[in-house]
C-alpha cells in the first residue's frame, strides 16, 4: 500500500453528481466520475403518475443522490486503484436551498406510496420558485415586526429559501407537513444516510435558514405570526443543533460502506453548499478576492472582517465560508442555463449547420463571431431575468429582456448581448457590496462557464474593471468538499486541522489572467449606465410590465 492519503468530495449539483478522489498531500485529483439524475429535474409531471406541475416548480427524487454515491465512489476506487484503507475522508456539497420532507427515521415522504403522488412530498429543488407569495409573507411580516434579521439577507428572503418552501407546503398541503417529521435540506439529509446520524449545517442554515451564530433561528413569535401553526417549525420540524463546517458529522455505517466500496468508520464531514466549498479550492482564505461559481447559475462569495448591510444579497454568515470571517453571498439565478436557451431556442440552422460541420458545439461557432464583434456594434442591450434576479432585486417573478433588436440584427449580436447582460449583472453586485464598503480587489471564477468561454471571461474584465483569475481545477466545489472532508479528517490522520493548512496545500490558480482592456470598459460604462436604468425600471416597480405578463399568463394558463 501507498504511503499516500486520499479524500474524496462529492459535488451534488442540479442534473448530476461527480465525485473527486484528491490527494492529500497536493490536492491532485487522481480520479473523477460523474452520473446523471435518472429523474433529473422533475418540473412538468411527477415519475410514474400522470400528476402535472405548476409553474416554478422544480423537484427531484432523492433516491437519485443515493445512487450517485453508489455508482461514482466505486468508479474512482477503481479508476485509480486506490485503496478504502488508503481515504480517510470525504465531504459533500449540494445546490441549496435543496430541501425535503421525512420521516423521523430519514424516510423520505416521495418514497412511501401514500405520498407518493404528492408533489409536496418530494425534494424541492434551489430553483422551485413556486414559493414566491410565502417568500413575500415571510418578508412583508418581517418588515412590519422590524426583524433584525433582515436587513442580513439583503432586505429580502427569496423563494429558493428554506423557510418559503416550508411554508408553502403548509399552505398548499397542510397534511403533507403534519405528515413529516423532518423538514430537512438535501445535503444534511445525505450526510445523514451516509453517517446514520442526523446533523444540521452551519452554512446552509446561515444562508437558506435565516440562523445565525449570534441569535439562532427567528423568534416564536415571528414564526407565529407567518401562521400559527408554523410557530414551533424549528423545534418540531427541525433542529436548533447547528454544527459548524468542517466538523465531522460521523463515521460511514457499515451499509453504506458495502453499498459505496469504503472502509466503515470513514470520517463525514458536516454538509456544505456547493458554491461555499469553492471559496478555498479557489485559494481565498481571507478578503478582497470575490469568488464567482459560474454554471448554470452564478454565486458569488466575497469575505469580509466587515459587518456590512448590503441591499439584496443572499446573505452573510459567521464562519460560514472560512472560520474566522464573514462570508457574503450574492449571485445570479440564470447564466449558463441562459446561454443554453439561446443556443436551442434562438439560433437559425446556419450555425447549427457549421458547428456540426467543424465538430464543435453552436456556443463555439456564436462565439467566435461574437468575439469580431467591438462592444455597442450591435445596438442591443439585455437584461438577464431569465429565471428572475436573485441578487440585487430578490424576485422570480422578473423575466428577461432584449432592447435594439432590428431586422439587420444578428444572432451572435444577441449572443454577445445575452453575455454581456450577465456582465452587467455581475457589475451590479460589486458595486453593492462596494457601495458597503467591502472590498473586492479581484475576481477568481471557477465552474464550467471559465473552462468553456474564454470570450464571456474577457468581457466579465472589460466590463467590472477587474482582473479575473481561474482556478486550476475544473471542479472546485467537488475538490473544495474534498478538503473539507482532509479537515473533519484532522491532521492525526493524515488530514489537515485547518481549512487554511488544506488550501496551503491543495488549492491552486492556472497562470492565465484576464485584464480589463480599458477601451472597451469606456464603451462598456456607457451601455452598463443604461444597463441600470433598464434595471431600475423593469425591477423596482412593484407593478411592472414583467409582473402583469407573469399574472396573466398564470390566470389564463
Amino acid at each position: 500500500m501507498s504511503s499516500s492519503r486520499y479524500v474524496l468530495g462529492i459535488d451534488f449539483g442540479t442534473l448530476s453528481g461527480r465525485a473527486v478522489l484528491v490527494r492529500v498531500s497536493d490536492g491532485a485529483e487522481i480520479a473523477s466520475a460523474v452520473s446523471e439524475y435518472s429523474h433529473g429535474v422533475i418540473d412538468e409531471r411527477l415519475p410514474d403518475s400522470n400528476v402535472l406541475l405548476d409553474v416554478d416548480w422544480a423537484l427531484q427524487d432523492p433516491d437519485d443522490y443515493l445512487r450517485i454515491l453508489e455508482q461514482t465512489i466505486p468508479a474512482v476506487l477503481a479508476q485509480s486503484g486506490v485503496t478504502a484503507d488508503e481515504v480517510i475522508g470525504l465531504g459533500i456539497d449540494f445546490t441549496a436551498c435543496t430541501m425535503l420532507p421525512t420521516k423521523r427515521d430519514g424516510t423520505p415522504l416521495c418514497r412511501l406510496p401514500e405520498w407518493r403522488a404528492n408533489p409536496h412530498a418530494w425534494v424541492k429543488l434551489w430553483k422551485h420558485h413556486a414559493a414566491q407569495p410565502e417568500a413575500d409573507r415571510i418578508n412583508d411580516v418581517a418588515r412590519e415586526m422590524g426583524e433584525s434579521w433582515l436587513p442580513r439577507y439583503g432586505g429580502k428572503i427569496s423563494s429558493e429559501w428554506f423557510f418559503s418552501k416550508a411554508l408553502q407546503i403548509l399552505d398548499e398541503a397542510p397534511d403533507v407537513y403534519a405528515a413529516a417529521d423532518r423538514l430537512i435540506e438535501a445535503a444534511d439529509w445525505v450526510v445523514w444516510q451516509l453517517t446514520g446520524v442526523e446533523t444540521r449545517n452551519a452554512c446552509t442554515a446561515g444562508y437558506k435558514a435565516i440562523w445565525s451564530k449570534r441569535d439562532g433561528f427567528p423568534s416564536h413569535a415571528y414564526f407565529r405570526a407567518l401562521d400559527p401553526r408554523f410557530e414551533r417549525v424549528v423545534d418540531e420540524k427541525m433542529s436548533r443543533v447547528i454544527l459548524p463546517i468542517g466538523s465531522r458529522a460521523g463515521g460511514l455505517t457499515p451499509e453504506m460502506a458495502r453499498r459505496t466500496g469504503l472502509k466503515p468508520g470513514t470520517p463525514v464531514a458536516v454538509a456544505n453548499v456547493d458554491a461555499h466549498v469553492a471559496v478555498p479550492a479557489c485559494t481565498v482564505t481571507r478578503p478582497g478576492s470575490l469568488v464567482s461559481i459560474m454554471g448554470t447559475s452564478t454565486c458569488d462569495m466575497l469575505l469580509s472582517d466587515k459587518e456590512a448591510m448590503i441591499e439584496g444579497m443572499c446573505g452573510y454568515t459567521e464562519d460560514g465560508i472560512v472560520p474566522g470571517y464573514l462570508g457574503y453571498e450574492a449571485g445570479q439565478s440564470c447564466v449558463g442555463d441562459g446561454f443554453a436557451w439561446f443556443v436551442e431556442n434562438g439560433v437559425t440552422p446556419r450555425y447549427v449547420d457549421e458547428a456540426k460541420a467543424q465538430g464543435v458545439s453552436v456556443h463555439q461557432v456564436l462565439e467566435s463571431y461574437a468575439a469580431r464583434l467591438k462592444p455597442g456594434e450591435s445596438g442591443l442591450l439585455a437584461l438577464d431575468w431569465w429565471n428572475g434576479n436573485r441578487s440585487i432585486l430578490v424576485d422570480a417573478d422578473l423575466s428577461a429582456v432584449m432592447v435594439g433588436i432590428t431586422l439587420s440584427t444578428t444572432v451572435p449580436e444577441m449572443y454577445r448581448a445575452w453575455l454581456e447582460a450577465t456582465a452587467f449583472g455581475r457589475r451590479v453586485i460589486i458595486e453593492s457590496f462596494m457601495r458597503g464598503g467591502l472590498q473586492v480587489n479581484e475576481i477568481i471564477a471557477c465552474g464550467g462557464l471559465p473552462e468553456k468561454n474564454k470570450l464571456l471571461m474577457q468581457i466579465y474584465a472589460d466590463v467590472t474593471g477587474l482582473p479575473i483569475k481561474v482556478s486550476a481545477s475544473a471542479q472546485s466545489s467537488a475538490l473544495g468538499s474534498a478538503m473539507w472532508g482532509a479537515v473533519a479528517a484532522g491532521a492525526a490522520a493524515g488530514g489537515y486541522d485547518t481549512i487554511q493548512e488544506a488550501a496551503a496545500r491543495m488549492a491552486h490558480l492556472k497562470d492565465e489572467m484576464f485584464i480589463p482592456n480599458l477601451e472597451n470598459k469606456a464603451i462598456y460604462d456607457i451601455l452598463y449606465a443604461e444597463y441600470v436604468r433598464l434595471h431600475d425600471y423593469f425591477g423596482r416597480d412593484e407593478e411592472s410590465t414583467m409582473k402583469r405578463l407573469k399574472r396573466l399568463k398564470l390566470q389564463v394558463a
